[in-house]
Protein backbone atom coordinates (compact mmCIF):
# COMPACT_ATOMS: atom_id res chain seq x y z
CA UNK A 1 0.00 0.00 0.00
CA UNK A 2 1.20 3.34 -0.70
CA UNK A 3 0.11 7.04 1.47
CA UNK A 4 -0.83 9.59 -1.56
CA UNK A 5 -3.07 12.96 -1.17
CA UNK A 6 -6.61 12.50 -2.04
CA UNK A 7 -9.06 15.20 -3.69
CA UNK A 8 -9.94 16.63 -0.41
CA UNK A 9 -6.58 17.23 0.70
CA UNK A 10 -6.21 14.54 3.40
CA UNK A 11 -4.05 11.49 2.79
CA UNK A 12 -5.37 7.92 2.15
CA UNK A 13 -3.14 4.38 1.69
CA UNK A 14 -3.96 3.01 -1.99
CA UNK A 15 -3.74 -0.42 -2.48
CA UNK A 16 -1.27 -1.87 -4.76
CA UNK A 17 -2.81 -3.75 -7.89
CA UNK A 18 -1.45 -6.67 -6.77
CA UNK A 19 -2.95 -6.87 -3.03
CA UNK A 20 -6.13 -5.68 -4.91
CA UNK A 21 -5.81 -8.89 -7.02
CA UNK A 22 -5.61 -10.96 -3.50
CA UNK A 23 -8.23 -9.02 -2.12
CA UNK A 24 -10.72 -9.20 -4.58
CA UNK A 25 -10.12 -13.36 -5.86
CA UNK A 26 -10.24 -13.97 -1.83
CA UNK A 27 -13.29 -12.15 -1.41
CA UNK A 28 -14.76 -13.31 -4.98
CA UNK A 29 -13.62 -17.40 -3.87
CA UNK A 30 -15.41 -16.57 0.14
CA UNK A 31 -18.28 -15.52 -0.77
CA UNK A 32 -18.85 -18.49 -3.30
CA UNK A 33 -17.85 -20.81 -0.81
CA UNK A 34 -19.92 -19.38 1.69
CA UNK A 35 -22.97 -19.51 -0.79
CA UNK A 36 -22.14 -23.05 -1.54
CA UNK A 37 -21.93 -24.15 1.92
CA UNK A 38 -24.46 -21.93 3.35
CA UNK A 39 -26.76 -23.84 0.20
CA UNK A 40 -25.25 -27.52 1.15
CA UNK A 41 -26.42 -26.49 4.77
CA UNK A 42 -29.96 -25.62 4.03
CA UNK A 43 -30.37 -28.34 1.89
CA UNK A 44 -29.46 -31.07 3.83
CA UNK A 45 -31.37 -29.51 6.59
CA UNK A 46 -34.85 -29.73 4.48
CA UNK A 47 -34.13 -32.85 3.32
CA UNK A 48 -33.54 -34.40 6.61
CA UNK A 49 -36.77 -32.61 7.92
CA UNK A 50 -38.78 -34.23 4.70
CA UNK A 51 -37.73 -37.66 5.64
CA UNK A 52 -38.08 -37.30 9.36
CA UNK A 53 -41.38 -36.02 8.56
CA UNK A 54 -42.58 -38.54 5.95
CA UNK A 55 -41.56 -41.44 7.93
CA UNK A 56 -43.57 -40.11 10.86
CA UNK A 57 -46.31 -39.54 9.04
CA UNK A 58 -46.56 -43.05 7.56
CA UNK A 59 -45.70 -45.01 10.70
CA UNK A 60 -48.64 -43.24 13.04
CA UNK A 61 -50.72 -43.79 9.90
CA UNK A 62 -50.01 -47.15 10.01
CA UNK A 63 -50.40 -46.99 13.80
CA UNK A 64 -54.04 -45.21 13.77
CA UNK A 65 -55.33 -47.98 11.52
CA UNK A 66 -54.76 -51.16 14.25
CA UNK A 67 -57.12 -52.46 16.18
CA UNK A 68 -53.95 -52.66 19.10
CA UNK A 69 -53.32 -49.75 19.15
CA UNK A 70 -57.07 -48.83 20.25
CA UNK A 71 -57.40 -51.55 22.89
CA UNK A 72 -53.79 -50.18 24.19
CA UNK A 73 -55.38 -46.69 24.21
CA UNK A 74 -57.76 -47.71 26.90
CA UNK A 75 -54.76 -47.65 29.18
CA UNK A 76 -53.86 -45.68 31.50
CA UNK A 77 -49.66 -46.67 30.87
CA UNK A 78 -48.47 -48.42 28.24
CA UNK A 79 -44.84 -48.56 27.20
CA UNK A 80 -44.52 -47.08 23.72
CA UNK A 81 -42.16 -50.07 22.60
CA UNK A 82 -45.31 -52.44 22.86
CA UNK A 83 -46.45 -51.35 19.52
CA UNK A 84 -43.10 -51.38 18.16
CA UNK A 85 -42.54 -47.56 18.22
CA UNK A 86 -39.24 -47.12 21.14
CA UNK A 87 -38.09 -44.03 19.18
CA UNK A 88 -41.37 -41.69 19.86
CA UNK A 89 -43.79 -40.87 22.47
CA UNK A 90 -47.13 -41.39 21.81
CA UNK A 91 -51.05 -39.95 23.29
CA UNK A 92 -54.04 -40.30 22.10
CA UNK A 93 -56.79 -36.89 22.39
CA UNK A 94 -60.18 -37.02 22.07
CA UNK A 95 -62.91 -34.36 20.79
CA UNK A 96 -63.29 -32.98 24.36
CA UNK A 97 -59.59 -32.08 24.37
CA UNK A 98 -58.51 -35.14 27.20
CA UNK A 99 -55.52 -36.50 26.15
CA UNK A 100 -53.48 -40.08 27.64
CA UNK A 101 -50.28 -40.48 26.97
CA UNK A 102 -49.05 -44.18 27.02
CA UNK A 103 -45.90 -43.97 28.67
CA UNK A 104 -45.20 -41.96 31.78
CA UNK A 105 -42.41 -39.12 30.37
CA UNK A 106 -43.28 -35.57 30.76
CA UNK A 107 -46.56 -34.25 29.45
CA UNK A 108 -46.84 -33.62 25.79
CA UNK A 109 -48.76 -30.21 25.51
CA UNK A 110 -51.18 -30.66 22.63
CA UNK A 111 -52.75 -27.68 21.20
CA UNK A 112 -55.52 -26.46 18.52
CA UNK A 113 -53.74 -28.37 15.68
CA UNK A 114 -54.01 -31.78 17.14
CA UNK A 115 -57.64 -31.07 18.35
CA UNK A 116 -58.94 -29.99 15.34
CA UNK A 117 -57.93 -33.77 14.29
CA UNK A 118 -59.70 -35.47 16.77
CA UNK A 119 -62.65 -33.13 15.78
CA UNK A 120 -62.38 -34.28 12.41
CA UNK A 121 -61.74 -30.87 11.26
CA UNK A 122 -58.45 -31.40 9.64
CA UNK A 123 -56.49 -34.88 8.25
CA UNK A 124 -53.97 -34.36 10.30
CA UNK A 125 -50.85 -31.72 11.30
CA UNK A 126 -47.30 -31.81 11.74
CA UNK A 127 -45.34 -29.22 14.00
CA UNK A 128 -42.33 -28.36 15.84
CA UNK A 129 -43.22 -28.27 20.03
CA UNK A 130 -40.82 -28.31 23.13
CA UNK A 131 -40.98 -30.79 25.73
CA UNK A 132 -38.56 -30.74 28.73
CA UNK A 133 -36.03 -28.35 26.62
CA UNK A 134 -36.34 -30.29 23.69
CA UNK A 135 -37.51 -30.28 20.09
CA UNK A 136 -40.38 -32.92 18.97
CA UNK A 137 -41.74 -33.33 15.64
CA UNK A 138 -45.40 -33.89 16.76
CA UNK A 139 -47.90 -35.61 14.11
CA UNK A 140 -51.44 -35.97 14.77
CA UNK A 141 -53.61 -38.41 12.50
CA UNK A 142 -57.67 -39.70 12.89
CA UNK A 143 -57.82 -43.71 14.03
CA UNK A 144 -60.51 -45.94 13.44
CA UNK A 145 -62.55 -44.33 16.50
CA UNK A 146 -64.47 -41.59 15.98
CA UNK A 147 -63.36 -38.33 17.70
CA UNK A 148 -60.03 -39.65 18.84
CA UNK A 149 -56.99 -38.61 17.13
CA UNK A 150 -53.32 -40.43 17.58
CA UNK A 151 -50.33 -38.02 18.54
CA UNK A 152 -46.93 -38.93 17.61
CA UNK A 153 -43.48 -37.02 19.25
CA UNK A 154 -40.06 -37.78 18.03
CA UNK A 155 -37.18 -36.08 19.47
CA UNK A 156 -35.24 -33.80 16.76
CA UNK A 157 -32.14 -34.00 19.49
CA UNK A 158 -30.36 -36.50 16.75
CA UNK A 159 -31.17 -34.29 13.98
CA UNK A 160 -30.16 -31.34 15.30
CA UNK A 161 -26.72 -33.10 16.39
CA UNK A 162 -26.09 -33.88 12.46
CA UNK A 163 -26.88 -30.57 11.48
CA UNK A 164 -24.56 -28.86 13.97
CA UNK A 165 -21.76 -30.97 13.04
CA UNK A 166 -22.60 -30.35 9.56
CA UNK A 167 -22.23 -26.81 10.15
CA UNK A 168 -19.18 -26.72 11.60
CA UNK A 169 -18.16 -28.92 8.96
CA UNK A 170 -19.06 -26.66 6.88
CA UNK A 171 -17.70 -23.46 8.57
CA UNK A 172 -13.88 -25.62 8.13
CA UNK A 173 -14.01 -25.69 4.40
CA UNK A 174 -15.39 -22.82 4.47
CA UNK A 175 -11.98 -20.89 6.31
CA UNK A 176 -10.08 -23.59 4.07
CA UNK A 177 -11.59 -22.33 1.21
CA UNK A 178 -11.27 -18.59 1.81
CA UNK A 179 -7.54 -19.32 2.76
CA UNK A 180 -6.97 -21.42 -0.30
CA UNK A 181 -8.09 -18.28 -2.15
CA UNK A 182 -5.97 -15.85 -0.66
CA UNK A 183 -2.75 -17.82 -1.66
CA UNK A 184 -4.52 -18.23 -5.29
CA UNK A 185 -5.19 -14.90 -5.40
CA UNK A 186 -1.32 -14.33 -4.18
CA UNK A 187 -0.55 -17.25 -6.78
CA UNK A 188 -2.13 -14.86 -9.66
CA UNK A 189 -1.12 -11.90 -8.54
CA UNK A 190 2.43 -12.79 -8.44
CA UNK A 191 2.52 -14.78 -12.03
CA UNK A 192 0.01 -12.78 -13.79
CA UNK A 193 1.19 -9.57 -13.62
CA UNK A 194 4.79 -10.26 -14.09
CA UNK A 195 4.39 -8.73 -17.42
CA UNK A 196 3.31 -5.57 -15.75
CA UNK A 197 6.58 -5.41 -13.40
CA UNK A 198 8.19 -5.84 -16.68
CA UNK A 199 6.36 -3.28 -18.30
CA UNK A 200 6.62 -0.64 -15.83
CA UNK A 201 10.68 -1.23 -15.04
CA UNK A 202 11.11 -0.72 -19.07
CA UNK A 203 9.36 2.50 -18.93
CA UNK A 204 11.40 3.03 -15.98
CA UNK A 205 14.59 2.71 -17.24
CA UNK A 206 13.06 4.96 -20.63
CA UNK A 207 12.16 7.65 -18.28
CA UNK A 208 15.47 7.65 -16.53
CA UNK A 209 18.03 6.81 -19.60
CA UNK A 210 16.02 8.86 -22.16
CA UNK A 211 16.73 5.81 -24.52
CA UNK A 212 13.71 5.31 -26.60
CA UNK A 213 14.16 2.20 -28.18
CA UNK A 214 10.77 -0.03 -28.81
CA UNK A 215 10.15 -2.18 -25.93
CA UNK A 216 10.05 -6.16 -26.47
CA UNK A 217 6.26 -7.00 -26.98
CA UNK A 218 5.24 -10.46 -26.17
CA UNK A 219 2.01 -12.53 -26.80
CA UNK A 220 -1.20 -10.94 -28.42
CA UNK A 221 -2.68 -10.20 -24.78
CA UNK A 222 -3.96 -7.02 -23.56
CA UNK A 223 -0.35 -6.20 -22.29
CA UNK A 224 1.09 -7.21 -25.05
CA UNK A 225 -1.37 -4.15 -26.79
CA UNK A 226 -0.39 -1.63 -23.95
CA UNK A 227 3.22 -2.38 -24.89
CA UNK A 228 2.53 -1.63 -28.03
CA UNK A 229 0.90 0.92 -27.38
CA UNK A 230 3.87 2.39 -25.52
CA UNK A 231 6.35 1.42 -28.46
CA UNK A 232 4.32 4.13 -30.62
CA UNK A 233 4.12 6.36 -28.16
CA UNK A 234 8.43 5.83 -27.79
CA UNK A 235 8.39 6.35 -31.69
CA UNK A 236 6.30 9.88 -31.53
CA UNK A 237 8.69 11.07 -28.70
CA UNK A 238 11.66 10.12 -30.52
CA UNK A 239 10.35 11.38 -34.15
CA UNK A 240 9.19 14.82 -31.71
CA UNK A 241 13.29 14.60 -30.51
CA UNK A 242 14.66 14.25 -33.50
CA UNK A 243 12.74 16.98 -35.50
CA UNK A 244 12.87 19.20 -32.04
CA UNK A 245 16.98 18.92 -32.80
CA UNK A 246 16.98 19.39 -36.53
CA UNK A 247 14.99 23.02 -35.98
CA UNK A 248 17.67 23.95 -33.22
CA UNK A 249 20.45 22.40 -35.53
CA UNK A 250 18.86 24.06 -38.60
CA UNK A 251 18.04 27.01 -36.58
CA UNK A 252 21.28 27.55 -35.59
CA UNK A 253 22.73 27.58 -39.08
CA UNK A 254 20.32 29.89 -40.37
CA UNK A 255 21.17 32.51 -37.82
CA UNK A 256 25.12 32.00 -38.31
CA UNK A 257 25.05 33.74 -41.25
CA UNK A 258 22.96 36.67 -40.65
CA UNK A 259 24.22 37.25 -37.31
CA UNK A 260 28.19 36.91 -38.90
CA UNK A 261 27.24 39.54 -41.36
CA UNK A 262 25.49 42.07 -38.98
CA UNK A 263 28.78 42.10 -36.76
CA UNK A 264 31.11 42.21 -39.60
CA UNK A 265 28.91 45.73 -40.82
CA UNK A 266 28.23 47.17 -37.22
CA UNK A 267 32.23 46.85 -36.51
CA UNK A 268 32.73 48.57 -39.64
CA UNK A 269 30.65 51.39 -38.80
CA UNK A 270 32.35 51.91 -35.08
CA UNK A 271 35.83 51.80 -36.98
CA UNK A 272 33.85 54.20 -38.94
CA UNK A 273 32.77 56.93 -35.98
CA UNK A 274 36.21 56.39 -34.16
CA UNK A 275 37.61 57.98 -37.82
CA UNK A 276 35.28 60.20 -39.48
CA UNK A 277 37.51 60.42 -42.62
CA UNK A 278 38.33 56.55 -43.10
CA UNK A 279 34.68 55.56 -44.89
CA UNK A 280 33.06 58.02 -47.46
CA UNK A 281 29.75 58.71 -46.69
CA UNK A 282 27.99 56.57 -49.63
CA UNK A 283 29.92 53.43 -48.30
CA UNK A 284 28.61 53.96 -44.71
CA UNK A 285 24.67 54.63 -46.23
CA UNK A 286 25.42 51.54 -47.94
CA UNK A 287 26.42 49.87 -44.44
CA UNK A 288 23.23 50.87 -43.03
CA UNK A 289 21.25 50.21 -45.86
CA UNK A 290 22.67 46.76 -45.11
CA UNK A 291 22.45 46.46 -41.36
CA UNK A 292 18.67 47.12 -41.78
CA UNK A 293 18.04 44.58 -44.45
CA UNK A 294 20.05 41.81 -41.99
CA UNK A 295 17.85 42.96 -39.58
CA UNK A 296 14.85 42.28 -41.43
CA UNK A 297 15.82 39.21 -42.77
CA UNK A 298 17.22 38.37 -38.85
CA UNK A 299 13.52 39.12 -37.86
CA UNK A 300 11.82 36.97 -40.77
CA UNK A 301 13.87 34.23 -39.26
CA UNK A 302 13.21 34.45 -35.66
CA UNK A 303 9.38 34.61 -36.62
CA UNK A 304 9.27 32.00 -39.57
CA UNK A 305 11.13 29.58 -36.48
CA UNK A 306 8.71 31.17 -34.13
CA UNK A 307 5.76 29.90 -36.62
CA UNK A 308 7.27 26.31 -37.16
CA UNK A 309 8.06 25.33 -33.32
CA UNK A 310 4.81 25.44 -32.69
CA UNK A 311 3.61 21.48 -32.22
CA UNK A 312 -0.17 22.54 -32.33
CA UNK A 313 -0.93 25.55 -33.66
CA UNK A 314 -2.32 28.67 -31.07
CA UNK A 315 -5.45 29.05 -30.35
CA UNK A 316 -6.69 31.63 -33.67
CA UNK A 317 -10.15 32.97 -34.33
CA UNK A 318 -11.65 30.89 -37.39
CA UNK A 319 -13.84 33.45 -39.43
CA UNK A 320 -15.55 32.78 -42.99
CA UNK A 321 -13.51 34.57 -45.05
CA UNK A 322 -12.93 35.64 -49.07
CA UNK A 323 -9.83 33.86 -50.19
CA UNK A 324 -9.69 36.62 -53.34
CA UNK A 325 -9.41 39.28 -50.74
CA UNK A 326 -6.69 37.53 -48.57
CA UNK A 327 -5.00 37.34 -52.33
CA UNK A 328 -5.12 40.97 -53.07
CA UNK A 329 -3.89 41.98 -49.83
CA UNK A 330 -0.68 40.02 -50.43
CA UNK A 331 -0.44 41.06 -53.63
CA UNK A 332 -0.44 44.28 -52.60
CA UNK A 333 2.74 43.68 -49.82
CA UNK A 334 4.82 41.90 -52.46
CA UNK A 335 4.64 44.46 -55.28
CA UNK A 336 6.12 47.09 -52.88
CA UNK A 337 8.74 44.40 -52.12
CA UNK A 338 9.91 43.42 -55.35
CA UNK A 339 8.95 46.77 -57.54
CA UNK A 340 10.77 44.99 -60.32
CA UNK A 341 8.03 42.11 -61.16
CA UNK A 342 5.17 42.30 -62.59
CA UNK A 343 2.02 40.76 -60.79
CA UNK A 344 -0.56 39.65 -63.14
CA UNK A 345 -3.97 38.80 -60.80
CA UNK A 346 -7.24 36.71 -61.65
CA UNK A 347 -9.50 36.11 -58.87
CA UNK A 348 -12.61 34.73 -58.63
CA UNK A 349 -14.35 34.62 -54.67
CA UNK A 350 -13.77 31.79 -53.02
CA UNK A 351 -14.80 31.62 -49.17
CA UNK A 352 -13.31 29.38 -46.58
CA UNK A 353 -13.46 28.90 -42.84
CA UNK A 354 -9.98 30.20 -41.41
CA UNK A 355 -7.22 32.68 -39.79
CA UNK A 356 -6.85 35.57 -42.05
CA UNK A 357 -3.45 36.48 -40.83
CA UNK A 358 -2.47 32.57 -41.28
CA UNK A 359 -3.45 32.64 -44.64
CA UNK A 360 -2.25 35.33 -45.94
CA UNK A 361 1.49 34.53 -44.81
CA UNK A 362 0.81 31.39 -46.50
CA UNK A 363 0.30 33.35 -49.77
CA UNK A 364 2.55 35.78 -49.16
CA UNK A 365 5.31 33.44 -49.07
CA UNK A 366 4.45 32.11 -52.36
CA UNK A 367 4.01 35.35 -53.96
CA UNK A 368 7.42 35.94 -52.29
CA UNK A 369 9.02 32.46 -53.71
CA UNK A 370 7.46 33.29 -56.88
CA UNK A 371 9.25 37.27 -57.22
CA UNK A 372 12.36 35.92 -56.16
CA UNK A 373 13.01 33.39 -58.65
CA UNK A 374 11.53 35.56 -61.40
CA UNK A 375 14.18 37.68 -63.35
CA UNK A 376 14.09 41.88 -63.35
CA UNK A 377 11.15 42.78 -65.54
CA UNK A 378 9.47 39.57 -65.08
CA UNK A 379 5.80 38.55 -64.76
CA UNK A 380 3.89 36.90 -61.31
CA UNK A 381 0.96 35.40 -62.73
CA UNK A 382 -1.87 34.49 -59.81
CA UNK A 383 -5.29 32.69 -60.24
CA UNK A 384 -7.85 32.07 -57.95
CA UNK A 385 -10.99 29.96 -59.06
CA UNK A 386 -13.05 27.62 -57.39
CA UNK A 387 -10.61 27.29 -54.32
CA UNK A 388 -7.02 26.47 -56.17
CA UNK A 389 -4.76 29.45 -56.15
CA UNK A 390 -1.84 29.28 -59.07
CA UNK A 391 1.09 31.06 -58.75
CA UNK A 392 3.55 31.23 -62.10
CA UNK A 393 6.42 32.82 -61.91
CA UNK A 394 8.88 33.05 -65.29
CA UNK A 395 12.37 31.61 -63.29
CA UNK A 396 14.20 28.80 -64.28
CA UNK A 397 11.47 25.85 -62.41
CA UNK A 398 11.92 23.38 -60.15
CA UNK A 399 13.84 19.92 -60.73
CA UNK A 400 11.38 17.16 -60.84
CA UNK A 401 13.36 15.51 -58.12
CA UNK A 402 13.02 18.54 -55.61
CA UNK A 403 9.71 19.42 -55.91
CA UNK A 404 8.72 17.78 -52.98
CA UNK A 405 11.36 18.73 -50.91
CA UNK A 406 11.16 22.23 -51.23
CA UNK A 407 8.23 22.01 -48.31
CA UNK A 408 10.60 20.90 -45.86
CA UNK A 409 12.55 22.80 -43.07
CA UNK A 410 15.36 24.83 -44.11
CA UNK A 411 15.88 22.71 -47.34
CA UNK A 412 17.23 25.07 -50.07
CA UNK A 413 18.15 23.92 -53.74
CA UNK A 414 21.92 24.44 -54.38
CA UNK A 415 20.99 27.64 -56.62
CA UNK A 416 19.31 29.12 -53.65
CA UNK A 417 21.90 29.10 -51.48
CA UNK A 418 23.55 32.32 -52.86
CA UNK A 419 20.04 34.09 -52.43
CA UNK A 420 18.17 35.59 -49.95
CA UNK A 421 15.96 33.02 -47.33
CA UNK A 422 15.84 31.15 -44.67
CA UNK A 423 14.51 27.96 -46.43
CA UNK A 424 11.38 28.16 -44.36
CA UNK A 425 8.67 30.40 -45.99
CA UNK A 426 7.35 27.40 -48.22
CA UNK A 427 7.68 24.69 -44.91
CA UNK A 428 4.80 27.02 -43.66
CA UNK A 429 2.77 27.47 -46.72
CA UNK A 430 2.25 23.42 -46.48
CA UNK A 431 1.90 23.78 -42.28
CA UNK A 432 -0.69 26.38 -43.30
CA UNK A 433 -2.06 24.25 -45.84
CA UNK A 434 -2.72 20.95 -43.55
CA UNK A 435 -4.04 23.08 -40.62
CA UNK A 436 -7.27 24.07 -43.34
CA UNK A 437 -7.69 20.79 -44.64
CA UNK A 438 -5.61 21.86 -47.79
CA UNK A 439 -2.59 20.99 -49.61
CA UNK A 440 0.13 22.33 -51.73
CA UNK A 441 2.10 21.36 -54.56
CA UNK A 442 4.95 22.48 -57.22
CA UNK A 443 4.45 21.57 -60.77
CA UNK A 444 5.59 23.15 -63.91
CA UNK A 445 4.32 25.68 -65.96
CA UNK A 446 3.98 26.42 -70.14
CA UNK A 447 7.45 28.69 -69.80
CA UNK A 448 9.09 26.59 -67.91
CA UNK A 449 8.71 28.35 -65.02
CA UNK A 450 7.52 26.98 -61.09
CA UNK A 451 3.49 26.43 -60.13
CA UNK A 452 2.89 26.58 -57.50
CA UNK A 453 -0.87 25.08 -56.40
CA UNK A 454 -2.43 25.91 -53.49
CA UNK A 455 -5.80 24.93 -52.88
CA UNK A 456 -8.38 25.00 -49.67
CA UNK A 457 -11.90 23.62 -49.35
CA UNK A 458 -14.63 26.04 -49.25
CA UNK A 459 -17.65 27.46 -51.60
CA UNK A 460 -18.38 29.80 -54.33
CA UNK A 461 -20.83 31.96 -52.21
CA UNK A 462 -20.96 33.25 -48.68
CA UNK A 463 -23.76 32.05 -46.78
CA UNK A 464 -26.74 33.90 -45.95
Amino acid sequence: MALAPGPDGRWHYRRSLASRVVLLTTMAVGLSVAFVALGAYVTARVQMQHSLDDALQDRAEAAASTDTLLTLGTQEAVPSWAIGAADVRIAFLDEDGHGRILDRGTDIELGREELAVAQGKSDSSLRTVLIAGQRYRVVAVPTQREGTALIFAQSLERQDRILARLGWVTLAFGVLGVITAAFAGWGVASNGLRPVRRLTSAVENVARTEDFTPLRVEGDDEIARLATAFNHMLTALDASRVRQRQLVADAGHELRTPLTALRTNIELLTMADDDPGAMPANARAELLADVRAQIEELTTLIGDLTALAREEPAPVQVESLDLADVVDHAVQRVRRRAPAVTFEVFTRPWWVEGEASELERAVTNLLDNAAKWSPEGGQVTVRLSDGVLTVDDQGPGIAESDRTRIFDRFWRSPDARTMPGSGLGLSIVHQVAGRHSGSVEATENASGGARLVFRLPGRERERG
